[in-house]
């Protein structure tokens, strides 16, 4: 059962360095839903679902990234999940 979602906007050098697929990894390490784009501002977008201490867990991941990564900020909003059933790259 889905008990939370959030939306986390990732702001840095994310483009380039696999973060995409290193946040998939992370949320089906984690057991979590949803799905993780690149925005064309140069920001990478998730969406995740799962329990909470997953997403903080994830959030945190985030926070930092994969090695190659320079994250600068992540942008949170606490949504309504939709039920998703895997985690995907868009």
């Amino acid at each position: 059962m889905v008990d939370v979602a959030v939306r986390v906007i990732i702001h840095g050098k994310v483009h380039g360095v696999y973060f995409r697929a290193s946040t998939q990894t992370k949320a089906l390490e984690l057991n979590l839903t949803g799905w993780v784009r690149n925005l064309p501002s140069g920001t990478v977008e998730v969406h995740a679902e799962g329990s909470r201490d997953s997403l903080d867990r994830l959030i945190k991941w985030c926070q930092k990234g994969p090695p190659s990564a320079n994250v600068s900020r992540c942008d949170l909003d606490w949504i309504t999940p939709q039920r998703m059933d895997k985690f995907r790259i868009l």
